[in-house]
This record gives C-alpha cells, sequence and structure tokens, in this order.
C-alpha cells in the first residue's frame, strides 16, 4: 500500500534532524529534461502561469535559475513542505524507524519531480501540478509527465502485502497519475466537518487530515488500505454508509475557526 500526498507551496529549509538519511529522486532524469523549460522562465512568464504576485514571480525565476538538476544536494521533501498537510504529518519528530518505514510507503507528487520519497533531496521551488507550461510533451505538465507518474507508483508497490494506492492528495495533483496506466486499485479518501445538520469539506481542514492520515498510517504501520477505517485523529470517525469500495469517508463535528481557537488557547 502507498500514501499518496500533494506537495506544499510553503517551504521551510531549516536543517534536517541529525543524521537522517538523503535520498535522490527517482525521475531526477525527467526533472533534468524539465528545468531546461523552466530556466528560460521570466518573472513575467510564472506570474501568468501561476498567478503570482510580482515577488513570488521573481523569487521563483531566481529559484529556478538557481537550479542544479546534477545536485545531490538540498532537504529530504518531507521536511521541506511546510503547508498544512505536512503540520498533520510532522515528519520532523519521526525517528530513524519511522521515517524508513515511510520511505517505502508514502509519496509525494511534485510538478517539478514528478514522483518525491519522504526522504529525497529537494531544492527550493514552486511549479504546481495544473500550470499549462508548454514542453514538447505538450502543453502542460500533466502531459510532460504522461504515464510516468503512474509507473513510478506501480514499482513502489513491487513486494507490498497489498498493492493499492491510498489517495490523500488534492485533484489537481493526483490528475497527473495516469489511471490508464496505473495498475493498483485507487483508494479515495474524503475528510467532511458537520454542523448544524450539514457535512461538508473545508480546505483547511481536510489537507491536514491528509497529513494526520499519512501519520497514523506511519505510527501503526498500517499495511493494508482497510485498516485505514480505524482513523480517530483529531476526532474524526470513519462513515461506513457514506463509503464505498473505493472511499472512504471521515467525518467530525466542525471545531471552531482557527482564529477562535488560538484566542481559546491565549485566554486558557
Amino acid at each position: 500500500m502507498l500514501i499518496v500526498l500533494s506537495p506544499a507551496k510553503a517551504l521551510d529549509f531549516t536543517a534536517a534532524p541529525v543524521r537522517t538519511p538523503l535520498t535522490l529522486p527517482e525521475l531526477r532524469d525527467q526533472t533534468a529534461e524539465l528545468a531546461k523549460t523552466t530556466r528560460k522562465l521570466t518573472a513575467r512568464d510564472l506570474k501568468r502561469l501561476m498567478a503570482l504576485s510580482d515577488g513570488l514571480a521573481q523569487l521563483n525565476r531566481e529559484r529556478f535559475q538557481a537550479f542544479d538538476p546534477d545536485s545531490e544536494e538540498g532537504l529530504q521533501a518531507a521536511f521541506a513542505f511546510n503547508g498544512d498537510v505536512y503540520l498533520g504529518l510532522r515528519a520532523r519528530e519521526l525517528d530513524k524507524r519511522a521515517l524508513a518505514w515511510a520511505q517505502a510507503r508514502v509519496r509525494i507528487l511534485s510538478g517539478l519531480y514528478g514522483v518525491l520519497r519522504p526522504l529525497d533531496a529537494i531544492q527550493p521551488y514552486r511549479l504546481e501540478m495544473g500550470t499549462r507550461l508548454k514542453t514538447r510533451r505538450g502543453a502542460s505538465l500533466y502531459d510532460f509527465w504522461g504515464p510516468r507518474v503512474a509507473e513510478t507508483l506501480d514499482m513502489a508497490l513491487v513486494g507490498h502485502k497489498e498493492r493499492a494506492v491510498v489517495n490523500c492528495a488534492s485533484e489537481e495533483y493526483f490528475a497527473a497519475v495516469d489511471r490508464k496506466a496505473l495498475k493498483a486499485p485507487v483508494v479515495a479518501t474524503r475528510f467532511l466537518e458537520a454542523k448544524d445538520g450539514e457535512a461538508r469539506v473545508i480546505s483547511f481542514f481536510a489537507k491536514r487530515a491528509r497529513g494526520r492520515m499519512a501519520r497514523f498510517a506511519i505510527d501503526n504501520r498500517i499495511e493494508r488500505a482497510a485498516d485505514l477505517k480505524a482513523f480517530d485523529a483529531d476526532g474524526y470517525a470513519y462513515q461506513p454508509q457514506l463509503s464505498s469500495e473505493d472511499e472512504m469517508v471521515f467525518l467530525r463535528p466542525q471545531p471552531p475557526p482557527v482564529a477562535q481557537q488560538r484566542k481559546a488557547a491565549t485566554k486558557s
């Protein structure tokens, strides 16, 4: 079983915990080819392609100019990404054994790297998978990666107790997985917040829950998708009546807004 996550726009390149292994991305040859295109992008190009501010566009142009596809240095992907998913994952708290387990069972999809393992070295970048970046393979990053992401996931499943992909990624990123090329079955996840008799997905909470799901699997060494139904972090509970063979749905009472939670914590 593999758990698949999205990356994050926010990055934190604080040094990794001492003696943490560093591995090289499996699709680095493809990344090197893509880097030839991204290096040519101007700040104006990046602003248009990813709807960035002037400052972010210039920053990411500088990153692409400095990007070295042959480098064997960088920071482990699970430590470098710093968005809501990774606040749920809390990778820096994992010990060596847990990281080794995650290395074999967690994958991060990436516009620049295709597929990353938690300990794969990355350099600072921003390249969203939905970007309509023209390359010799087509008009978008989906065209560029083609079946390669799916093929890499299939190869990673060799030797696993269960050949299944648990999708904890966003629609934008999981769309890079060519379902026709992927031989393993996919089990989706959905996290709902209940309030006033209605249940809905709230992006902020859903992203964090996806990271928490991955952490739950790591902590409990879960090898089969069905065993993830026991996930109960942060008050979520599996909902069999809302779930299907292809999707696991979890529900909890909607918590107060983050600002209200912080205010309450300050008073206590």
